[in-house]
């Protein structure tokens, strides 16, 4: 869920917006259209100003709808047969009763997909970034992740979905099936399928070592939003949308999934700042009692960098179906910088020397020589 919103003063007279929204079936657009006449006046909403307001990579998309007090809210198209809205209710319920700021569900059409939601805020944090100067962004990190550990601190077994060895197995495949085959038109055969397949062994046992909690998913700052109205507590201080794929799974991928972002890059050295500073509020509230995790920031980075090279071996494969399946060449434009942050965890780790030396291969590159002190 990645809304462009906005706040502003609205005329209840003034004209439809100039981007129509277009339905895919008369039938579905007569369904929208009688459920949103019911929530007109108890609302408060002006009908007339329905305009898009933004997709994600699934098949749910956005609307936004202004109202007569002034502001504005969502709704949420999700065809009830290409996508499952109970799960984004259920985590909606969780975080909420986390503490944390996320879209309160106004209204629910379940057997159609139509959800309304309120309008959080005018833009993301992604939209606020300044590339440039990690240190101008220091402030909305430290947000983020006060907003993380709230959730994390949160956490039960049993409650979400387990990110067990078969989904993180299913996810890895991804990249051979969608990244190598699809895209790149390699057919993995004889050893080149066996060091994919001792790699794969090699990411799920350490990631699977890890301790679990509540797992967002896709934590980045995409999804998370600077609201017009912040809460009063840190960890309300950015909303978080786009929350439907919850897990319960390893503590080290929400931190390796804000601080490797899927459409921004960052220096080393600003990765490490933010994710000590994760690291140090998660010792202290008794979420790094794991193993030497206490006491070495080390031995926490390693499990990082290992779950993030899941992530973006998971993501290469996504993006390559968007655009190969889907239609959505926007994606596959950003593969180049997972190919980068995958080459420079494999180059980090002896273990992972042969699938490094394979993906060079395949995107016609020179393996880095050497490996990095500490990380052997």
């Amino acid at each position: 869920m990645l809304p462009d919103s906005h706040r502003s003063t609205v005329n209840p007279s003034a004209p439809a917006p100039s981007t129509p929204v277009t339905w895919p079936s008369a039938e579905r657009q007569a369904a929208f259209q009688m459920w949103l006449q019911g929530l007109t006046a108890s609302h408060g909403l002006l009908a007339h100003t329905l305009r898009p307001a933004s997709a994600d990579a699934s098949f749910r998309r956005y609307l936004r709808v202004s109202t007569s007090g002034g502001d504005s809210r969502i709704i949420m198209d999700a065809p009830p047969e290409l996508e499952n809205c109970k799960p984004f209710v259920q985590v909606a319920q969780l975080m909420q009763d986390a503490g944390l700021l996320v879209p309160q569900i106004l209204a629910w059409d379940e057997p159609h997909g139509f959800m309304l939601l309120p309008d959080l805020g005018q833009h993301t944090m992604m939209e606020q970034m300044q590339p440039e100067n990690p240190a101008a962004n220091h402030t909305r990190y430290l947000q983020a992740v006060d907003t993380l550990l709230a959730w994390q601190l949160a956490s039960k077994p049993g409650v979400l979905p387990a990110y067990d060895e078969p989904l993180l197995r299913r996810e890895l495949q991804l990249f051979p099936d969608w990244y190598l085959q699809q895209h790149k038109g390699l057919t993995l055969n004889g050893k080149d399928a066996e060091t994919v397949q001792k790699a794969f062994d090699t990411i799920v046992r350490h990631n699977l070592n890890a301790p679990s909690v509540y797992v967002h998913r896709d934590f980045m700052p995409r999804n998370l939003m600077v609201p017009a109205q912040p809460g009063t507590t840190p960890a309300q201080q950015l909303g978080v949308l786009d929350f439907q794929d919850a897990v319960y799974g390893p503590i080290s991928y929400d931190i390796a999934s804000l601080m490797r972002d899927a459409f921004l890059s960052w220096e080393e050295d600003f990765v490490l700042e933010i994710t000590i500073r994760y690291w140090e509020k998660a010792r202290k509230a008794g979420l790094m009692d794991f193993e030497d995790w206490h006491s070495d920031f080390g031995a926490f980075y390693r499990a990082v960098e290992w779950m993030g090279l899941q992530r973006h071996l998971k993501v290469a494969g996504i993006f390559a179906r968007l655009t190969l399946r889907d239609g959505k060449p926007k994606y596959l434009a950003d593969a180049p910088r997972f190919i980068h942050y995958i080459r420079n965890a494999c180059g980090r780790y002896r273990e992972l020397g042969p699938l490094l030396r394979l993906i060079d291969e395949v995107e016609g590159l020179q393996a880095a020589s050497g490996y990095a002190f500490g990380r052997v």
